[in-house]
């Protein structure tokens, strides 16, 4: 039994006597007993008591009914009315103040027991309803999407403030008017009328669509074609079913597309803007890497036209040397259009002329390029390279220019450094070596070292800590090491300097 706090109104002293011991009996606690509807009022507001027992003739003014409504109004506290008798209109005004239940005098506790239960209950029942109500409507309200309610016949039972904003009419309007008075819905394109989504979904079923899009039109709009009036909305419908299965209702859900689709587009032209940049960029830097590969051999190719016009205009023209300096010339500009190849050849990150390459003898090679740079830059070179197999696949030109930047990068960052007397103040070391299926190649130099800040951006393209360089020498060989499935890392040396380190994949067996 729920035992509760509980108010008598009645102006038979003898009968709210009676009633009282009878609620003590019971277990429940009088909080106050009063004989006219005022008093009443006042020990409801008081008291607080969690049920009214209200006779509804009282004397004064103010009879049950009126103290009940009052009662009801201001505090929600659930009110059983006793009564000896009571005509129609009696019936008909207390059913309008939505009592808990009605005891007819003269009553046994048994039928007052069983009253009090069921009105306690009852309104205990309500209480979490009405929670659950408020906490449905606070989530329906809170929500960005609209959310229209319909009963069974289509017309909107309840609105949210975005439905509201939406649509253009209120909750108070909109109650009672069919959907499609208050949610107005066109095609996107053709403007053309759309039916009513809840009325699709009752009559349709399972095979209604899940969604839709469309046009809602402004509170009044026109729906002529070529007018852009009104929101695009995505709506989402689904029947409300009871307990038998049957629907009873409908909820609209919609939602306001504007804002997504211009976030859309502006993501579209940002990315567009992105892939314009990227393209102008790798241009920059395709452009920077073709000036940056290309000026070594296109120096060689200018210090051998300059010698073999030297030889050509003694008294006596040195045919031999001249010829030796233009073939030369020869080579070197074939090595520029090799370069050039190559290097639009690794922007399409494919190999130009893949195959066994000797990167031994391919280091061999690049030296013997490079040793005039050497000997102006007074730098002595100390080589311990791995003869015969294994060898290396990939694209000599490619793996070539991958030696001849890191040569031409220790050598110009130990020109950086005083000269001084000692050859050996100046020192390149390169060295090879095979292990576990991969391929190393090491350059050692004596400048001026690596901050290790900068391990890692010296590898992107265009940085330089170089007053003339163009920062590509670096970002292309990681480029081509990578291309060639390895890796290629910087470190500072020890104690100076900087050490350069590359890995390739290797086949046992050469070619």
């Amino acid at each position: 039994m729920i035992a509760a706090r509980i108010l008598i109104v009645e102006d038979d002293r003898i009968v709210a006597r009676d009633i009282q011991h009878q609620l003590s009996r019971m277990g429940h606690v009088v909080v106050g007993m009063s004989a006219s509807g005022e008093e009443a009022v006042r020990l409801a507001c008081s008291q607080q008591p969690d049920l009214v027992l209200m006779d509804i003739r009282l004397e004064g003014e103010m009879d049950g009914i009126e103290a009940a409504r009052r009662i009801r109004d201001a505090h929600r506290i659930p009110i059983v009315f006793l009564t000896a008798y009571a005509n129609d209109e009696i019936v008909h005004r207390a059913s309008l103040t939505e009592p808990f239940g009605y005891l007819l005098k003269p009553f046994e506790e048994p039928q007052m027991r069983t009253v009090i239960q069921m009105a306690l209950y009852k309104h205990a029942s309500d209480t979490r309803l009405r929670i659950s109500e408020r906490r449905y409507a606070a989530t329906l309200a809170s929500i960005r999407d609209g959310v229209i309610l319909c009963n069974r016949d289509g017309r909107v039972d309840f609105m949210n403030k975005a439905a509201e904003t939406m649509t253009g009419w209120t909750a108070a309007e909109a109650a009672g008017l069919p959907l499609s008075s208050v949610f107005v819905a066109v095609d996107e394109e053709t403007h053309e009328p759309l039916e009513d989504f809840s009325a699709l979904v009752l009559r349709s079923g399972d095979f209604a669509p899940p969604e839709r899009q469309s046009r809602l039109l402004p509170r009044g709009g026109d729906a002529s074609p070529g007018l852009s009036a009104g929101i695009v909305v995505e709506e989402r419908c689904s029947a409300i079913i009871d307990d038998r299965g049957e629907p009873v209702g409908s909820i609209l859900v919609f939602r306001d597309l504007t804002q997504r689709r211009q976030i859309a587009e502006a993501l579209r032209t940002a990315q567009a803007d992105l892939a314009h940049i990227g393209r102008l960029t790798m241009m920059g830097e395709l452009a920077a890497a073709v000036a940056h590969e290309v000026n070594q051999p296109l120096m060689a190719i200018v210090t051998n036209a300059g010698t073999c016009l030297q030889h050509l205009s003694q008294p006596q023209p040195d045919l031999d040397k001249s010829r030796m300096m233009v073939r030369r010339i020869v080579r070197d500009a074939q090595r520029a259009g090799d370069v050039v190849r190559s290097i639009r050849a690794l922007a399409r990150r494919t190999p130009v002329d893949p195959g066994w390459v000797d990167m031994s003898a391919l280091i061999a090679d690049t030296l013997e390029l490079v040793r005039a740079e050497l000997r102006r830059a007074r730098v002595t070179v100390e080589t311990d390279l791995q003869a015969g197999p294994p060898w290396v696949h990939g694209d000599r030109v490619q793996l070539q220019q991958l030696v001849l930047n890191l040569v031409i990068n220790a050598i110009e960052a130990m020109a950086s450094t005083p000269a001084t007397a000692n050859p050996a103040e100046r020192r390149l070391r390169i060295a090879t070596g095979s292990e576990n299926g991969w391929f190393s190649v090491r350059v050692e130099d004596s400048g001026p070292g690596i901050a290790e800040a900068d391990v890692d951006a010296i590898f992107r393209a265009l940085y330089t800590t170089k007053p003339d360089g163009l920062g590509m020498g670096l970002s292309i060989s990681r480029s081509i090491v990578e291309l060639h499935g390895g890796r290629l890392t910087a470190t500072p040396g020890m104690p100076g300097g900087s050490v350069f380190e590359f890995v390739l994949p290797v086949s046992p067996g050469g070619q």
